[in-house]
């Protein structure tokens, strides 16, 4: 498995994924609020500087997939055929993260056969470390 590349705006996203906890940076400043992703200095509506990062449900929808053919990277190649999806949040469907739907946190990229996803599919956030020791975040359907 590829291992994320860090930065100092997106730091505090992992280290929160390493508890467990998907947070999405969010406005701090009086009067917005509002959720961004990925995580950036300044908020691109009211321009402030000011954040927090807020702790999300972990539940949301699945708003695209793919199963790239042939798989784009040899990492991934024994894995084939591998979904890919985005996932809009349901605290706010303008957040998408990019992953992969598995039976359970530890399965492989292919533990869930290709007919079993689709649009608008709810799904729940799970967490799994890697080689690297990053953890990342997975998704799980709520309906097995």
């Amino acid at each position: 498995m590829l291992t994320p590349v860090t930065d100092d705006d997106g730091a505090p996203f992992w280290e929160y994924a390493a508890r467990g906890e998907l947070r999405v940076q969010a406005c701090a400043a009086p009067g917005c609020g509002r959720l961004r992703f990925p995580p950036r200095p300044c908020c691109p509506h009211c321009h402030s500087f000011d954040s927090e990062w807020r702790l999300m449900s972990g539940r949301g929808r699945i708003w695209s997939y793919v199963f790239p053919h042939p798989p784009l990277l040899p990492e991934y190649a024994a894995q084939a055929p591998y979904n890919t999806v985005v996932v809009e949040l349901a605290e706010d469907p303008l957040i998408r993260l990019v992953g992969n739907v598995v039976a359970e946190p530890d399965a492989p990229l292919n533990s869930v056969a290709p007919e079993r996803l689709r649009i608008g599919a709810r799904v729940q956030v799970a967490f799994t470390g890697t080689d690297s020791g990053t953890t990342v975040p997975r998704w799980l359907l709520e309906r097995p």
